[in-house]
């Protein structure tokens, strides 16, 4: 799908946010400044994070937890070498919590995730515009067409 501006990666992350459930991950993909972060606050909005919480990247500290209408555990996984050291960390084991684990830099950890993720990767397209790719189990298939179809709604309107 492609995304025409800001606003739009705005509200696709609020979407995938409402429609996350306990348990799930959600990766993300891309080149730097490709979005992930923005994406990742939008989700966090979604999710009902109250705005007290200033969602960051967590490159550096690697792991944010959330409160929200499910807890929001956010990774970074771009400083590590690979899917031993996120072991090492036990970051893993959030996979199979009850909060919504939204990873950047995920493919460093991908024999690690969970068969029935959602993958994004995001393409910087030009100003504040995004190529999403989406790959996904079947348990995402529903949402994503909704998704689709409400994004392709809200394209052209002012």
């Amino acid at each position: 799908m492609h995304l025409e501006s800001l606003t739009e990666t705005v509200l696709l992350g609020k979407m995938l946010g409402e429609l996350a459930q306990p348990g799930e991950v959600i990766c993300l993909d891309g080149d730097l400044g490709a979005g992930k972060t923005t994406l990742a606050q939008a989700i966090a909005v979604g999710l009902q994070v109250p705005s007290t919480y200033y969602v960051t990247s967590p490159s550096f500290a690697i792991f944010h937890e959330y409160p929200g209408r499910i807890p929001l555990y956010h990774m970074d996984f771009y400083r590590l070498n690979d899917s031993s050291e996120i072991v090492d960390l036990g970051l893993d084991e959030y996979f199979y919590l009850k909060g919504l684990t939204v990873i950047e830099w995920s493919e460093r950890g991908q024999d690690l995730l969970p068969e029935d993720h959602l993958h994004i990767r995001l393409e910087n397209a030009g100003k504040n515009k995004r190529i999403v790719r989406c790959t996904f189990a079947k348990v995402w298939g529903d949402r994503i067409a909704k998704i689709k179809q409400d994004l392709s709604s809200t394209q052209g309107t002012p």
